[in-house]
């Protein structure tokens, strides 16, 4: 009897120290997502007061909290134009396409097992570049006015999307024929584009190129609202979606034997990130490298959790491109280089860093 209560015992103290060994690893998690905050607002501060108006960080921060808190802070006519009118919106357009940039790659490197998926490689980006380059080279468009060329690469964007969701419903939505069906349509409207490239004008090439490279400078305030409620909306959903996305981490069948619809799980995903990139590239034109390096970065350092990795990967895409973005506006200055450019340098680099790093411990 006195071996089985030391048993008993024993097992009690292991168990014990299991679950607290689970809650300091939960809390590591939780202490990397909420460092990114202040590492966000910090690069906020600082790329709020770059530019041609001399305003100090200290200026750039009163002008913002001034209108949350007019009694407390007091701002000048100068910084409070400089930060609301010209630069805020700017920048808070590269957070919110960092964070759907960030999500929508670890979701879909999530739902489809391959590290290198991303919107810029499964073809998404490169449709919204097609729709784009339609309008601005051959004025054909679904919608008219000024919303002529974001409304074509919003649609062209998921078009490309349904196609391959389309077209993998057909053989059962594996990973591997999404994955090809996108890498098929990447190459098909990059042949599209270039074919109508050829055949336009010198100015209007320009033109095109200008907006596949990436840039931030169509900012405003309708335009963060638009793209504000779509977060909104998307992210939620693709939360709710996190444990069944942990589980086809371990394969299809796995998750079919735990009662997962995986088919059904893994379209309504990818339409969801689907939306929620074609939202953001229809603005700003593909950036890349984004939704593949900070999934990785994140799943290094936390794990492959998506709880955690798809908050994660939101706020680190967001703290990469507006510290590009910071980079782009003041390496030339007055010149402002497109951010796209931006990322690509410090993307490649970073992610040939990840791989010659890469541990034999597995991320997936």
């Amino acid at each position: 009897m006195a071996k089985v209560e030391t048993e008993i015992r024993k097992r009690t103290k292991t168990v014990a120290e299991i679950c607290g060994e689970y809650k300091k690893f939960i809390g590591r998690k939780v202490m990397f997502i909420i460092s990114l905050i202040p590492i966000l607002f910090l690069i906020v501060g600082v790329s709020t007061s770059l530019g041609s108006a001399n305003i100090t960080v200290w200026d750039a921060y009163s002008a913002f909290l001034h209108k949350l808190f007019p009694d407390s802070f007091s701002t000048n006519w100068l910084a409070d134009v400089c930060v609301w009118h010209l630069r805020l919106p700017r920048i808070l357009l590269g957070i919110a396409t960092g964070i759907a940039l960030g999500v929508a790659g670890a979701v879909m490197q999530g739902i489809l097992r391959n590290p290198l998926a991303s919107p810029y490689t499964l073809g998404i980006s490169s449709g919204a570049g097609f729709g784009a380059s339609l309008a601005i080279l051959a004025g054909f468009g679904v919608v008219g006015g000024e919303y002529l060329v974001v409304g074509n690469a919003f649609i062209f964007a998921l078009i490309c999307a349904f196609i391959i969701i389309g077209l993998s419903s057909r053989r059962g939505a594996t990973p591997e024929t999404m994955i090809l069906a996108g890498i098929a349509l990447t190459y098909l409207f990059s042949a599209m584009t270039t074919l109508l490239q050829y055949f336009a004008e010198a100015q209007a090439v320009k033109a095109v190129v200008f907006w596949m490279v990436g840039d931030l400078d169509r900012a405003s305030w309708p335009t963060l609202s638009l793209i504000s409620f779509v977060l909104a909306c998307c992210i939620p959903l693709l939360m709710l979606k996190s444990w069944d996305l942990n589980v086809m981490g371990a394969g299809d069948e796995t998750a079919k034997s735990l009662g997962i619809n995986v088919e059904r799980t893994r379209i309504f995903v990818m339409i969801v990130a689907s939306l929620l990139v074609a939202t953001v590239v229809c603005f700003t034109g593909t950036i890349g490298f984004i939704g593949l390096v900070a999934p990785h970065i994140c799943r290094m350092v936390i794990g492959g959790d998506n709880r955690f990795l798809l908050p994660a990967s939101g706020l680190f895409g967001a703290v990469l491109l507006t510290a590009a973005d910071a980079v782009a506006r003041s390496i030339i200055a007055p010149v402002i280089i497109p951010v796209g450019v931006i990322t690509a340098f410090m993307g490649v680099p970073l992610f040939l860093y990840l791989i010659m790093r890469r541990r034999r411990r597995e991320y997936w």
